[in-house]
C-alpha cells in the first residue's frame, strides 16, 4: 500500500507543478510549446540524476524511487501534452516545428 500512496502523492505534486508552469508560460497554437519542452527536458534530466542517487541507497530506495521518479517526475513530465502539441502544430501547417 505504501507504493501506491507514494506514487499517488508524488503524481499529485508533479501534476500541480506541471500545471503551474503551463499557466505561467501558456502555449499558443502554432507557436513553440516552451513549457512542455522545458518540463520534459528538466524532468528527464532529473529522472536520470535521481536514478543514480536512488540506485546507490539501500532501505527505502524503492519507495523513494516510486515517489520521486514515477510520481513527482512522471506527473511533471507529460508525453500526452507533447504529442497533442506536435499534432496540433502539424495540423496548423507548422511541419518543421512539429518535427523539431
Amino acid at each position: 500500500m505504501n507504493a501506491w500512496l507514494a506514487v499517488a502523492l508524488g503524481s499529485a505534486l508533479g501534476g500541480v507543478a506541471r500545471y503551474g508552469i503551463a499557466r505561467l508560460w501558456p502555449w499558443v497554437p502554432g507557436g513553440w510549446p516552451m513549457a512542455t519542452m522545458t518540463v520534459n527536458v528538466l524532468g528527464s534530466f532529473a529522472i536520470g540524476l535521481l536514478s543514480v542517487v536512488v540506485a546507490g541507497r539501500a532501505g527505502g530506495a524503492e519507495t523513494a524511487r516510486l515517489f520521486w521518479m514515477t510520481g513527482v517526475l512522471g506527473g511533471f513530465t507529460t508525453y500526452s501534452a507533447f504529442a497533442l502539441e506536435t499534432v496540433t502544430l502539424a495540423g496548423a501547417g507548422e511541419a518543421m516545428r512539429a518535427a523539431a
